[in-house]
């Protein structure tokens, strides 16, 4: 008896943290769309240009959001771009090649990469540019620099999350292919990797959200106020999650304020983009190595 009335605490606790969490999500979200849908407009994104101009880049928007949007898709894509080959490939390596000595060494390793702060990151992101600049002149904090440290700050979750799906696959799925005569690299291939996608999309998700919102490394690295489009991967950029933390810091009255809100449902709504085309690519993914085998 007592050991039932213990597992009804355990459940109706953890139905309790559940509706916690998403009580708090949609609280945020619904605070953050009250005080930010107000100010969302096409001047707010794209200032005095027209919408048209601004896209075809005939025109610099310099008092408007579409330079940080911008910014911030370059930013996103350049850093899980870099992270999430060598992530993949290192949790593969792990999980399917890796002994026991081998795979504890990389695990302490990668665990205690993660738990780094992301300003040290980015104060390593800025010596790494004073570095380089000492031999390459044109280097100083800019895009490239502010995408390889986040790469580096996201590579544990893309690590851990390849090496989990790639463990977790079921044994007798795990020998199918070799029973039928396939090789190792065969069955990672055809059977594991498509097997443990969803996973790894899971942290790939995990990493795109976590570039997509940091604002630490970028600060050290390479962002800043009022730069315009990126013209290279070598020049400063704009960033929403900066343009947040700066309105946010220094605002001067309610409409600074609410154009904060607006700029921090912006930056959800590329999140959400960029899940889901996330989604769509592990979908295609899949099919087509089902479809070649």
């Amino acid at each position: 008896m007592k050991q039932k009335y213990i597992e009804i605490c355990v459940i109706s606790f953890a139905w309790f943290s559940g509706v916690v969490l998403l009580s708090a999500v949609f609280i945020i979200l619904c605070y953050l769309f009250i005080n930010g849908c107000k100010s969302i407009s096409l001047s707010l994104i794209f200032g005095d240009v027209s919408p048209a101009d601004a896209l075809l880049m005939r025109k610099q928007v310099f008092s408007g959001l579409f330079p940080a949007i911008v910014g911030t898709y370059s930013l996103v894509i350049l850093a899980v771009g870099m992270a999430a080959p060598i992530g993949i490939a290192a949790g593969i390596y792990i999980a399917e090649y890796g002994k026991s000595r081998i795979k504890n060494i990389f695990s302490l390793f990668y665990d205690i990469l993660a738990g780094i702060p992301s300003v040290v990151i980015g104060l390593f992101g800025f010596s790494l540019a004073i570095f380089l600049h000492r031999y390459i002149k044109e280097i100083y904090p800019c895009l490239f620099i502010s995408a390889i440290s986040l790469a580096i700050l996201v590579l544990p979750y893309l690590i851990r999350t390849t090496q989990f799906a790639m463990e977790n696959i079921s044994p007798d799925i795990r020998l199918t292919a070799p029973a039928l005569g396939a090789d190792n690299l065969q069955n990672i291939l055809y059977v594991l990797f498509p097997g443990s996608l969803t996973g790894i999309a899971s942290g790939v998700i995990l990493a795109i959200g976590r570039c997509a919102e940091d604002t630490a490394v970028i600060m050290l690295t390479g962002v800043v106020a009022s730069a315009g489009i990126p013209k290279s991967l070598m020049s400063g950029y704009e960033a929403l999650p900066f343009y947040i933390y700066y309105i946010s810091s220094q605002y001067r009255n309610s409409s600074e304020l609410q154009n904060g809100y607006a700029a921090a449902i912006i930056l959800l709504i590329i999140c959400a983009g960029l899940f889901i085309t996330a989604f769509i690519i592990k979908n295609i993914m899949v099919d087509r190595i089902l479809y070649s085998s």
